[in-house]
Parts: structure tokens; C-alpha cells; sequence
């Protein structure tokens, strides 16, 4: 039986300098709230801004059915390496494959580089005397003394975590399971992350990264999420929690504490769901989506409606991304997640002088707190949003519709002291440059997720969102000859709308390695309907027995060491090989005529029912947004300078076109349309920004 979808359920998103709340009623009407972010405990700002919000609509804690969170909790562990003490039990001769990693070295030229260090001290990194091939087969039997002396060291040593990784698990998972079973009834309290379960995938290094990010986040994870359920059960909201995925589907909070690994990318996902609906809802088929919030800025790709997915990335390495060409700088995660760049440039974005006493911006941020200088929370360095306030583009007296004062005169006395003075130029050209500094940066991740992906962004619009993304997003059009600027309805708020449109979905995956020549169709469907059993025994044991699937393939030509993803629903052996040298012709630039073929990995993609992808994006708040217009002064740079620049509300806009300069006001961000640009808004009440030349 197919439940039916709760009648109030809430987004919320939490970023690094603001918390979004988005509730959302049966008949599609939407209330929202934005609150700063509480750093030392994420919880406090969702569990005050929910009560805000319920008090504000009347309604009780009881008739919220259903809440979809996405966090950055794990992202920040990692970056901030403040997980758990994590230990990892692993096959004899393999203790330093963390270290040792794939040989890749992202920065050739940079003698200075240093590889992260890795999430388990070497003292914590114990050998067990066991090994399989890769056929699966025994080749040296699981010596228990052995893994029972390592498991008890590594407890001494402080470890509450573990990770088992052992060679060619994936082949043959049983020496995993046995000691997994010995960690369990030896030591219940510890938290346990076996490969096998984790990540069944060919790849030693990969494996061992996933298992041992996964190891050290679940403490964490764990307990935010508990606490989460806790501090909201205070206020009478006992519903169950779902969990946005990097994958872009979402998962029970019991599914997340047991892998959060699959969550690392949790916040980002969002808003590229919300894109990917925008796309289908307004028929904008290809869409390069900008969100740029108060820490960093993130840029994914939509093609025909639908996401590019990635079947791993990288965290933590300058720009996180799940390039194929650009890797060895952060800790791999062999989890699928939605092909994302994301780059240290936000709101809070610090700008500062190199040793050269150029000005750079990012990626070290204010956050949320001590936050920017105009925020008068603390914050003694300039930053991105201080510049833009001292721009014009920003009200001077506050944001979030009043709830958030501002303070101009600090900001604009501490950036002329800091920045300005220093260059010598004026506060504005100095503010300008760090504007187009900004721009530059997330430029680099727009360029990651199209040119380098083998896409024009000529062929694309640019849909601008998050807090800061539409300040941005005609500079960043310019730079790359993009026509057409996006920005939705509620674009602050929209990374919370898109959880409300996210289904639940589950990832699963089998490595079976085979020349295509030596497979038959019937062999094939045998491994898909063993892997569709047990998905469906997963789904059913979280409370989701009703479930559609998808099959996909990871392929390459013999030789090569990277595969590529292509849909494999029904095609047989021969169409499988066909769809794989079109993506590779399409990613590459070639085939190769004739090469033998190779099955890595099956892919099973499982969504629960009912599928909540037809619920759109934005929500009936789309004419929000102060109404009257008014004009202040704004600077646009050479040749422009400072021009009076009418300030209106989105509704304001209306059909007709309006040429640039334009500021444009709402509750939870601000769009700027810069001289030489034409704005309007389609049938959907989107801003449609044609982006004309900068006029230098």
C-alpha cells in the first residue's frame, strides 16, 4: 500500500550563515523563515526559527507530517577534521593505503603542496592476517587471533570508531563479516563501518577512504541527528526526519546514521534538485545552476530536465568536484553524488592582501558568526557582502526583510582602512574588484561542471540562487558568454524548497567485472533481479516497501582505469556498449572503433513511492517582495561609475522589459541586472536577465 504524502512538511536547509525553513501545505502555499545558523549547535537555530514560524501561521507542533533536512554537519567534520578518533583494522601489508592513496598529484608545479593528512593516524591503522583474490577465493585464511588482537589495540589507542577494509572484499565479503561480527559482540559501543557494506566496489584505496570518512562522521552524525529529534520533540514536533543525500534522493535518519557517508554533500544537493524541477516545470531544458550562499559557491549542470551525477568525489580539496581529471587533493568518497563544484566563495567570503599585497577574496569566511562587518556581530575583516553593501547593490539598513540591521558606517571605515587605503584606490573601486574577484571564483566552478565536462555554457542559461548567487550572476555570465540569467522565486530560500521535491531514494551497487564479448543477457538479468531482491528487503526494512527502480552501468574499453555511467534499463549487452561510446564520444571527444569493452559496476537506483519530483520547486511565493520602487546610488565600475539605480520589488518588475541598472529586493535575497542588461519576468514569475556586454 502506498502512503500518502504528509499534508505540512518542511524543508530546512542549513548553510553557513543562514538556516532556512520552508513550510509547505497540501495545496502548495508556502510560509518561510530565515535564521542566522547557530555553529556551536545547528539544532537551536532550526528548533527557534520553526517555532517562529509555527506561532507566525497558527498552527499547532502536531500537523507537521514529515521534515526533509539537508546539513553541511558532515561536510564541515571533515573539512575541520573534528570527527571521531577513528581506527582501521585492515589485510596485512595494506596498513598504508591512505598514505600511499592513487599517486595522483593535483598541483604539478607546486613544490609546496601537501596531501591531506589522513582521517586515521598511522598508530591506528591495525593489519589483520587474512587475504582474498579477486575472484573472491581464499588465499590465506582469517587468522581471528590476529583481528581480535588488532581490534583490541586499536580500543586502547582510543579509538571510537572503526573501519574494517579488507583486500578484495568486494569480491568475497565473509573475512569482513566475521570480524565485523567480533567487533560487535566484543565491543557493542563501538561504532563500526565495514567496506563490504559500505561500498562493494573494486578499488582498493576508494573503499578504504569511503569506509574510513564513513567511520569518522558516524559518531557525529549519530548524535546531531539524535539531539535534532530531541530538541524537536521539545517543541511538540515528533515526525519522522529525512536526510537529503549527495546523490540528490533522501534517506531515513536511521539510514543516515548508519552511512552518512551517502550525506557528506547533503546542503548542496538541494538546491540542484530545485533546479533540475525549475528546469522541468518552466521548460528550461539546460541549465547551469549558481548557488552561492554565505561560505562557499556551487555550480551543477541540468540537461534535458535531468542532473549529471558523479559516481565519486573529492572533499576537501581547494574546489571540491567529481572531476575524473583533477583529483589526489581531498579525501575521495566512492559514493555517488550529483556532479558538483564548489568553490570557497560566499557572503562571508574574507577579502585580504597576499604577500604581493594583491587583494584576494575567500576562501577562509566569517560565517555565520563572528559574520560580516556590517552584521555588527563581531566580525572585525571586510567581506564579500560588505563590499557589495558598500557597492549600493545591498539595502544599507538591513536584510531578511528587517530582521537582520546593518551597520554601513563600520563597514564602509574598516574596509577603507583594510582594503582600500592599502591599494589606494577608493572604497568603491576597491569594493568593485573584490565584486569581480568573487565573481572570478565561482566562475572556476561554473567552467568545472560544463567546459570541463565537455559542455559549452554557451548552450546553457545560468540559473542564479542562494543568498548571494543573484548579485553575482550577470558578472559571472559575461565572463563566460552566457546569455541568459535565472533567478527563481524565493532565491534564497530555494535550496529548502528543492528538499520538499526530492524523492526517496536509495543508491546500490555490485562490481562485476567482465568483458562485455564474454557476457550473455541471461547472465546479466540474473545479477540484476539479486540485486533488486535485496534493495528491495533494504527499502522495506525503512519503511519503504513500495519502490520503483533504475538500472545503470559503469563502463570502459579494456585498459582504461575510469568508467563512465550510462542507463541500462532493459538494453541489451550490445546497446550497453553503444550508449558507452556515445558518452565517451560525448565526453572525450572520441571512441575508440573496435576496442574490447568492459563491465565494471552495476548501478541500481530505487525510489520510493510516491514520487514527489512533480511537486514543483518554488512555491505560491513567487510575487513576493516589497512593492514601490525607489532609486539609490549604485557603482558599476569603468565606464559606468555610480549611477542612481532604481531599487524594486519582484513584482514590480512585471512582463514588460526594464534595461539595467536594477536592484531587485525580496525577503531573502538581492538580484542585481548591471548596465547593458535587460530584466523581465516569465509566465513562472522568474527574473529573466539578458546579459549584454560589460561596455568596458
Amino acid at each position: 500500500m502506498i502512503a500518502e504524502v504528509p499534508h505540512i512538511r518542511l524543508g530546512v536547509d542549513i548553510g553557513g550563515t543562514f538556516t532556512d525553513i520552508v513550510l509547505r501545505r497540501a495545496d502548495g502555499t508556502t510560509a518561510v523563515r530565515k535564521v542566522s545558523s547557530t555553529t556551536a549547535d545547528y539544532a537551536q537555530a532550526i528548533v527557534s526559527g520553526l517555532g517562529e514560524l509555527l506561532a507566525a501561521e497558527g498552527l499547532a507542533a502536531g500537523a507537521i507530517g514529515e521534515i526533509v533536512h539537508g546539513t553541511t554537519v558532515a561536510t564541515n567534520a571533515i573539512l575541520e577534521g573534528n570527527g571521531a578518533r577513528t581506527g582501521l583494522l585492515t589485510t596485512k601489508g595494506f596498513r598504508d593505503i591512505l598514505e600511499i592513496r592513487r599517486l595522483r598529484y593535483p598541483q604539478l608545479y607546486n613544490l609546496d603542496w601537501e596531501k591531506p593528512v589522513p582521517l586515521v593516524r598511522r598508530r591506528l591503522r591495525l593489519e589483520v592476517d587474512e587475504r582474498m583474490d579477486h575472484r573472491g577465493q581464499v588465499v590465506r585464511p582469517l587468522d581471528m587471533a590476529s583481528a581480535e588482537a588488532s581490534l583490541d589495540e586499536a580500543v586502547v589507542r582510543g579509538a571510537e570508531s572503526l573501519a574494517i577494509c579488507f583486500l578484495h572484499s568486494y569480491a568475497n565479503p565473509a573475512h569482513e563479516q566475521q570480524v565485523a561480527e567480533l567487533v560487535r559482540r566484543k565491543y557493542p559501543g563501538l561504532y563500526l563501518s565495514v567496506s563490504s557494506d559500505i561500498l562493494p566496489q573494486i578499488k582498493e584505496y576508494e573503499r578504504t577512504s569511503t569506509a574510513v570518512a564513513n567511520a569518522y562522521i558516524m559518531p557525529l552524525i549519530d548524535r546531531y541527528l539524535a539531539s535534532l529529534a530531541g530538541e524537536l520533540a521539545t517543541i511538540g514536533v515528533e515526525t519522522p526526519i529525512l536526510v537529503m543525500q549527495s546523490n540528490g534522493g533522501v534517506m531515513s535518519a536511521e539510514a543516515a546514521r548508519r552511512q552518512p557517508v551517502h550525506i557528506v554533500e547533503s546542503g548542496p544537493a538541494a538546491g540542484a534538485i530545485a533546479a533540475a524541477a525549475l528546469a522541468r516545470t518552466c521548460g528550461y531544458g539546460n541549465l547551469i545552476a549558481l548557488d552561492m550562499g554565505g561560505t562557499t559557491a556551487k555550480a551543477s549542470i541540468v540537461e534535458g530536465g535531468e542532473l549529471s551525477r558523479a559516481p565519486e568525489y573529492e572533499v576537501g580539496s581547494g574546489i571540491s568536484i567529481g572531476s575524473r581529471l583533477n583529483r589526489g587533493a581531498g579525501y575521495l568518497l566512492g559514493v555517488p553524488a550529483i556532479d558538483i563544484a564548489e568553490v570557497g566563495a560566499g557572503g562571508g567570503s574574507i577579502i585580504w592582501l597576499d604577500r604581493a599585497g594583491a587583494p584576494q577574496v575567500g576562501p577562509q569566511s566569517a560565517g555565520a558568526v563572528p559574520g560580516p562587518l556590517c552584521y555588527d556581530t563581531g566580525g572585525s575583516e571586510p567581506t564579500l557582502t560588505d563590499a557589495n553593501l558598500l557597492l549600493g547593490y545591498l539595502n544599507p539598513r538591513y536584510l531578511a526583510g528587517g530582521a537582520l540591521k546593518l551597520n554601513y558606517r563600520r563597514a564602509r571605515d574598516i574596509f577603507q582602512r583594510k582594503v582600500a587605503e592599502k591599494l589606494g584606490l577608493t572604497t568603491e573601486e576597491a569594493a568593485y574588484g573584490a565584486h569581480r574577484i568573487g565573481s572570478a571564483s565561482m566562475t572556476r566552478a561554473v567552467r568545472a561542471v560544463s567546459i570541463e565536462r565537455g559542455r559549452d555554457p554557451r548552450d546553457f542559461a545560468l540559473l542564479a540562487f542562494g543568498g548571494s548567487g543573484p548579485l553575482h550572476a550577470a558578472e559571472v555570465a559575461r565572463t563566460l558568454d552566457i546569455c541568459r540569467v535565472i533567478v527563481p522565486p524565493a532565491p534564497g530560500l530555494f535550496s529548502a524548497y528543492g528538499l520538499l521535491s526530492a524523492d526517496i531514494e536509495y543508491h546500490f551497487l555490485r562490481t562485476y567485472l567482465r568483458r562485455t564479448a564474454d557476457l550473455t543477457y541471461g547472465e546479466l538479468e540474473s545479477v540484476w533481479c539479486e540485486m533488486a531482491r535485496r534493495a528491495g528487503e533494504t527499502m522495506a526494512g525503512d519503511g519503504f516497501p513500495d519502490v520503483e527502480m533504475r538500472q545503470f552501468a559503469d563502463l570502459r574499453y579494456a585498459g582504461q582505469s575510469f568508467e563512465l555511467t550510462v542507463p541500462a534499463d532493459g538494453r541489451k549487452i550490445g546497446e550497453l556498449e553503444e550508449a558507452f561510446s556515445q558518452e565517451h564520444e560525448r565526453t572525450y571527444g572520441h571512441r575508440a572503433l573496435n576496442d574490447p569493452v568492459e563491465l565494471v559496476n552495476l548501478r541500481l537506483v530505487v525510489q520510493a513511492l510516491p514520487s514527489r519530483a512533480a511537486q514543483p520547486a518554488h512555491a505560491v511565493i513567487a510575487a513576493a517582495g516589497a512593492s514601490g520602487e525607489a532609486v539609490r546610488p549604485a557603482y558599476f565600475g569603468a565606464p559606468y561609475g555610480t549611477l542612481p539605480t532604481p531599487v524594486l520589488g519582484r513584482r514590480d518588475l512585471g512582463c514588460g522589459q526594464r534595461r539595467g541598472p536594477l536592484i531587485i529586493e525580496e525577503y531573502d535575497a538581492t538580484a542585481v541586472v548591471p548596465p547593458g542588461c535587460v530584466a523581465c519576468l516569465d509566465e513562472h514569475c522568474n527574473i529573466l536577465i539578458e546579459v549584454g556586454d560589460r561596455g568596458e
